[in-house]
C-alpha cells in the first residue's frame, strides 16, 4: 500500500530524541524552548507557543482571544472538525463560510458579503479561524482587511502549511492575524509525533497562550496579584490545561527542521509532477493562487464525473493506493446537524466533497510510486 502521507525519521532523528533520553529533563527543559525558537525564527514570528497538539493550539488562541460564551466562531466547512470545535469549546456559537472552488480555502468573495450582512444584523464574529487547506495560504491580506474593518479577530489554522509562502513571506509570520497555528502530526510536513503550535506577535497573547497550555499557573511576580510567600511560590490566574510538550516531542521536531526545506522540495516536485502526469484525466488538479507556494501537504483531485466517485476511490484501494478524503464538510457531522447545519447550506463545500479523493503525497514518496499511483487512477478512471 502507497499511504496518502507519511512521516520521514532519519537517524539523525532518532539520536536526537535518544539525547533527550539520556538528559536530565523529559518535559519542560531546555529543548522545547529551542525548538520554539527555530520554527518562529524560520517563519519570522516574534513569538511561538508549543504545545501536545494543533487542537491544543487552537484552543488556548481561541481563549487568549477572549472568545466565549455569546460568542461566534467562523471557519471554512472544508477542514477537519478541530477548526470549528476549538470555537465550541470556549462555549461559543459556529458558523461556516462557503469555500473558493478552486483554493478549497475560504472563499474572500462569500466572506465579505456574509460579514455584510453581519455587521446589518448586528451579529459579527469574534474570531474567523481562515484555514490553509492542504498547505496552500487563504487570501490573507484580503480576508484580514475584511477582518478588521469589522474589528473581528483572526486565526490562521496553518496546521497544512509550515514551509508554505505567501506574498513572498513566510507562512506564520502573521503579518495578517493575531495567531497563527502548525501542527505536527506525522503526515503533516515535519512531525513530533503529536504536536503543534501557536505563534504571534503580541506578547500579550504569547504570555497567556503559555499560561493556558500550563493550567493557567504563572511563577512569574510580575504577572501575580499578591507578592509570593517565598521562592517556591506560584499562583493559578486562569483555568487552563496540561497541553504541554515534551522534551522528546521537541528534540524530534528540532531535528525535522533541519530537514523542512529538502521535504518542501520533494513535496513541489511531486505536485508539479502531477499536474502534468494527469492533465488528460477526466478530472481537475489543485488550483494554485498566484503570488502563493504551497507547502503541499495534501494533493487533491476532483473527478469530473461525481457517479465515478467511490468507485475510483475503492478500485485505488483494492490496487494497492493509499487514497484518503479531505474532509466531510463539517457542517454536515451529526453533531453539527444537531446545531442547526443541513446539507445545501454550503453549496460549493458540498460540490467538492462528491468529487474530491486525496492521492498519496509525501517527501519520501518515489517516482516509480508516483508512476503507479497515475496509472492506478487511469486504470480506475477508464475501467
Amino acid at each position: 500500500m502507497i499511504p496518502y502521507g507519511r512521516q520521514i525519521i532519519s537517524e539523525d532523528d532518532i539520536a536526537a530524541v535518544e539525547a533527550v533520553l539520556r538528559a536530565d529533563f523529559l518535559t519542560q527543559g531546555p529543548v522545547l524552548p529551542r525548538f520554539e525558537q527555530a520554527v518562529a525564527g524560520r517563519v519570522g514570528a516574534r513569538h511561538a507557543v508549543a504545545v501536545n497538539s494543533a487542537t491544543s493550539a487552537l484552543h488556548i488562541a481561541c481563549l487568549a482571544l477572549d472568545l466565549g460564551p455569546g460568542d461566534l466562531l467562523w471557519t471554512s466547512p472544508i477542514t477537519f472538525v478541530a477548526s470549528a470545535n476549538c470555537g465550541r469549546y470556549c462555549g461559543s456559537e459556529v458558523d461556516f463560510v462557503d469555500i473558493d472552488p478552486e483554493t478549497f480555502n475560504i472563499c474572500a468573495q462569500a466572506l465579505e458579503a456574509k460579514l455584510d450582512a453581519a455587521a446589518s444584523a448586528g451579529r459579527l464574529p469574534k474570531v474567523i479561524v481562515a484555514v490553509h487547506m492542504c498547505g496552500q495560504s487563504p487570501d490573507m491580506a484580503r480576508i484580514a482587511t475584511l477582518a478588521h474593518a469589522h474589528g473581528v479577530r483572526l486565526i490562521e489554522d496553518a496546521s497544512h502549511s509550515i514551509g508554505a509562502d505567501y506574498l513572498g513571506a513566510p507562512v506564520g509570520n502573521c503579518a495578517y492575524s493575531d495567531i497563527t497555528v502548525f501542527s505536527f502530526h506525522p503526515v503533516k510536513i515535519i512531525t513530533t509525533a503529536e504536536g503543534g503550535m501557536a505563534l504571534t506577535n503580541d506578547p500579550e497573547l504569547a504570555v497567556r497562550m503559555e499560561r493556558l497550555r500550563s493550567h493557567g499557573i504563572t511563577r512569574d511576580p510580575a504577572l501575580m496579584t499578591q507578592a509570593p510567600d517565598g521562592p517556591w511560590y506560584y499562583q493559578q490566574l486562569d483555568l487552563g490545561w496540561n497541553y504541554r510538550m515534551t522534551e522528546m516531542q521537541a528534540a524530534l521536531g528540532l531535528s525535522q527542521m533541519d530537514q523542512l526545506d529538502r521535504f518542501i522540495a520533494r513535496r513541489r516536485a511531486v505536485a508539479d509532477a502531477y499536474d502534468q502526469l494527469l492533465a488528460d484525466l477526466p478530472l481537475r488538479c489543485p488550483g494554485r493562487m498566484e503570488r502563493s507556494e504551497s507547502s503541499w501537504h495534501l494533493y487533491i483531485i476532483r473527478l469530473d464525473d461525481p457517479t465515478l466517485h467511490r468507485a475510483t476511490f475503492e478500485a485505488l484501494r483494492a490496487d494497492g493506493i493509499g487514497v484518503n478524503l479531505h474532509y466531510i464538510p463539517v457542517h454536515l457531522q451529526p453533531y453539527y446537524r444537531d446545531l442547526g447545519f443541513a446539507p445545501g447550506d454550503f453549496p460549493a463545500s458540498e460540490f467538492y466533497y462528491a468529487r474530491a479523493i486525496s492521492i498519496p503525497l509525501h517527501a519520501g514518496l518515489t517516482d516509480d510510486e508516483q508512476a503507479r499511483v497515475v496509472a492506478a487512477l487511469s486504470d480506475a478512471l477508464t475501467t
